[in-house]
């Protein structure tokens, strides 16, 4: 019986992580935030004081550092070196820095086959930036989803408030371009529409409704090879 790969692709506060999760949520499939890896890289850095603007040492720290991989309440968790770093990944030095760690060519292929080795835990639904591109490419289900960058911003500001108490729509507007600069221009595996993904705008869209079209789909599916 072959396992269904959902594959959710996309730029920063884009709907992608609440989507995915509730894609997964609804449809009973293990979730899987594949950027929560290039995260707890960063992490395990800014802890041990690497700088992440030196590959050289940032790969040395990933090779000396143990990766253990299970699955939590239908979700892909981690711990590096024995220690789980969930609390800390959205936290602001590391959602700064992070972009520097995701460019770094041997990080990217040693988490893309870290990605990849999750199709063994069986049904699920992963988003990140190049998923449906590098990661699972032959993916029955592609979507890349997206929003005008003014609603991305106030998305993503609204998030700070609620975790933080703080920031600016301006400011965030500006870290986002930074970041999207970044990830489509980078060498190796650029933020890209994959190919034969399904585009959705979710700009004026809610959750629920990008969450059901998606859903629907894939047990419309289902039905059809039962």
């Amino acid at each position: 019986m072959t396992n269904y790969r959902i594959a959710i692709d996309g730029p920063a506060a884009s709907g992608k992580s609440t989507v995915s999760r509730e894609v997964a949520r609804n449809l009973k499939f293990m979730y899987v935030d594949s950027g929560a890896l290039y995260r707890g890289m960063t992490w395990k850095a800014v802890r041990e004081g690497v700088d992440v603007k030196d590959p050289e040492a940032v790969i040395d720290l990933m090779n000396r550092s143990e990766w253990d991989f299970f699955e939590e309440d239908l979700t892909l968790k981690f711990t590096i070196d024995g220690v789980d770093p969930t609390d800390h990944l959205r936290s602001e030095p590391v959602r700064e820095r992070v972009a520097d760690i995701a460019v770094i060519q041997e990080i990217r292929a040693f988490m893309v086959a870290r990605l990849q080795e999750t199709a063994a835990f069986g049904d699920l639904v992963m988003e990140g930036r190049d998923i449906g591109s590098v990661v699972f490419p032959d993916a029955l289900f592609k979507y890349y989803l997206d929003a005008d960058p003014e609603e991305r911003a106030r998305r993503r500001h609204k998030e700070l408030l609620a975790t933080e108490g703080r920031g600016e729509v301006s400011e965030v507007l500006s870290s986002l371009a930074r970041r999207d600069k970044m990830d489509s221009t980078r060498k190796t595996a650029p933020l890209q529409i994959p190919l034969g993904a399904r585009v959705i705008n979710t700009t004026g869209m809610t959750i629920e409704e990008v969450v059901d079209r998606i859903v629907s789909e894939v047990n419309e599916h289902r039905a059809a090879s039962a």
